[in-house]
């Protein structure tokens, strides 16, 4: 595949590893040649890297295969998923999953990529309800419209939500970026 046409999300083979592009930026300076600007992170030791692209670059795609899967428990040996066909348990560890151990919770649903058989990476839904375990107080007479506060969830996650949330409410959240969507509907 050509770089310009790298988006959020592909994963690729550099320097002979799996990577996820986190971002790509495409750009053309004045006279110069159009360029591909990505943020990208290995998906085997889960670090991040800068790495500039031409834009008629061919980059080799990772041949990697997604399954469904369902999030069991985490200890110190990482995070234990399960195959939901085969039933079959893998490990991840917390270096592979980034951010999204903040958003994993017990018999979760997501999508297990693989590359040469092993897991490297997950896809999680687009939001998921979290509990916030410390905030401020609520203050009277609070509304949405007001200035956000710090929270953090259950899970770890800091996050700012509206004046009017308190210790316990339920919160719907972007996994993409960690943003308050809405008060949960329990």
């Amino acid at each position: 595949m050509k770089a310009s046409l790298l988006r959020k999300g592909n994963v690729v083979i550099h320097n002979k590893q799996p990577y996820k592009i986190m971002e790509a930026i495409h750009s053309t300076p004045g006279n110069l040649r159009a360029k591909m600007q990505t943020k990208m992170r290995n998906l085997i030791n889960g670090t991040q890297t800068e790495v500039r692209f031409s834009a008629t670059e061919d980059v080799e795609e990772a041949d990697v295969f997604t399954q469904s899967a369902t999030f069991l428990y985490s200890d110190v040996s990482g995070y234990h998923f399960m195959n939901s066909v085969s039933f079959e348990q893998v490990t991840i560890s917390p270096e592979n999953l980034g951010s999204a151990i903040y958003y994993l919770q017990e018999s979760m649903e997501i999508k297990l990529t693989l590359w040469e058989g092993s897991p490297i990476d997950i896809e999680l839904p687009s939001s998921v309800v979290l509990e916030i375990e410390e905030t401020e107080p609520e203050l009277r007479g609070a509304t949405a419209s007001n200035s956000p506060k710090p929270a953090k969830t259950t899970t770890g996650l800091q996050l700012s939500v509206p004046p009017f949330l308190k210790i316990g409410d339920k919160v719907l959240v972007n996994t993409s970026d960690g943003s308050y969507i809405s008060r949960a509907n329990d």
